[in-house]
């Protein structure tokens, strides 16, 4: 039998500030032991959208706390932890800092091993730790701000064949509720609204489905939801059924996409002969049940098996990061205290960057 190993996991790439404790048992077992998560809506409430300055100030201020909660609720110590798993990037550079530089104290304080994880990464391997879901397998990356199609091989080896060129799906959620005055963040509100409106009343574009190929589009969309909105407002005002109706047209033309390239992807994916072919969708758009269930019907079509998370593990946690860790540990990965943040982190590194490239790296 293995030894057991545990793994203490922190995530704080956006607006979540996030511990857990995740151990692999002698069994080969995983279970998730804690997972605490502090979230900071009414933060930013006011702004409309996450301000980089506050997040990263309320990182600093929590995220001692969040592990001082995540170890109390796994009912160890911290020397009982055997490394440190903490997401290095991508997302808003304050915060990430935060993350890094408390994982880096306490590695430094306890001698435990250091483990820089891609926050990307984390939600790609979530089906393994909810699912037990072996490699290779199809991953649709789907959240506020990636949108990506992944073949997964092993803990650090994905290959990308597809993606958004412009806007992922979560920020056209997020751009499409300011739009029509409905809160942050605006996934869940869209979703709520949609649930009571008709789909066929607004019919929005369809992007990129007529060109070959996995990539997507979404910023027209949003554009589109504008001026449909602006053609039913009466004195700068709309009835609450106008919003639903465009929420459930919005809704529908995302699904309408991200099933069609899926099922493309599919045909890639499957052209590899995968042993038991897999699809598996994570992000915080993953907790989307219109979503979920046109991804299901693809997934049933072509005899492939679909995996999603359970929703409180779509969206930004340290269980997946604390699992990632765990993957990267027992894989030989070990990080030091030159660890730095990275703002960008792209997890297929061969393939040619999406959304450009500048200083910081590429973006996608």
């Amino acid at each position: 039998m293995a030894r057991p190993i545990t793994m203490l996991g922190l995530e704080s790439s956006c607006d979540d500030t996030a511990a857990a404790v995740v151990r692999r048992d002698e069994t080969g077992a995983v279970r998730v032991l804690s997972n605490v998560v502090i979230g900071q809506t009414d933060l930013h409430k006011a702004f409309g959208g996450v301000v980089p300055e506050i997040a990263a100030r309320a990182h600093a201020e929590k995220i001692d706390l969040c592990v001082e909660k995540a170890l109390k609720e796994a009912q160890l110590e911290l020397p009982e932890m055997d490394a440190i798993a903490v997401t290095a990037g991508p997302g808003l550079i304050g915060g990430v800092m935060s993350g890094v530089m408390c994982a880096k104290g306490l590695s430094a304080a306890t001698g435990k091993p250091l483990i820089g994880v891609n926050h990307l990464g984390g939600h790609a391997l979530t089906p393994r730790l909810t699912d037990g879901l072996q490699f290779p397998y199809l991953m649709l990356l789907v959240s506020g701000g990636h949108c990506q199609f992944l073949i997964a091989r092993g803990p650090d080896d994905f290959s990308r064949i597809g993606g958004t060129i412009d806007d992922a799906p979560g920020e056209a959620f997020d751009k499409t509720a300011r739009l029509l005055g409905l809160v942050q963040p605006g996934g869940p509100a869209v979703q709520k609204e949609a649930a009571l409106g008709d789909p066929k009343r607004f019919r929005f574009p369809r992007p990129m489905l007529d060109r070959a190929g996995c990539d997507m589009s979404f910023s027209g969309l949003k554009t589109a939801v504008l001026r449909a909105r602006n053609e039913v407002m009466t004195d700068d005002t709309i009835r609450l059924q106008d919003v639903r109706d465009l929420c459930s047209g919005f809704q529908s033309a995302v699904v309408d996409v991200l099933v069609e390239k899926s099922r493309r992807a599919l045909t890639l994916y499957l052209a590899e002969n995968p042993s038991i072919p897999a699809l598996a969708v994570a992000g915080g758009v993953a907790a989307n049940t219109a979503i979920r269930a046109g991804l299901e019907t693809v997934c049933a079509e072509m005899n492939v098996q679909f995996t999603a998370p359970p929703l409180a593990l779509c969206t930004d946690n340290a269980a997946m990061i604390a699992y990632a860790g765990l993957e990267l540990f027992e894989a030989g990965y070990r990080d030091d205290l030159s660890l730095s943040a990275r703002p960008r982190w792209p997890l297929d590194t061969s393939s040619a960057p999406m959304l450009g490239s500048g200083k910081k790296g590429a973006k996608a």
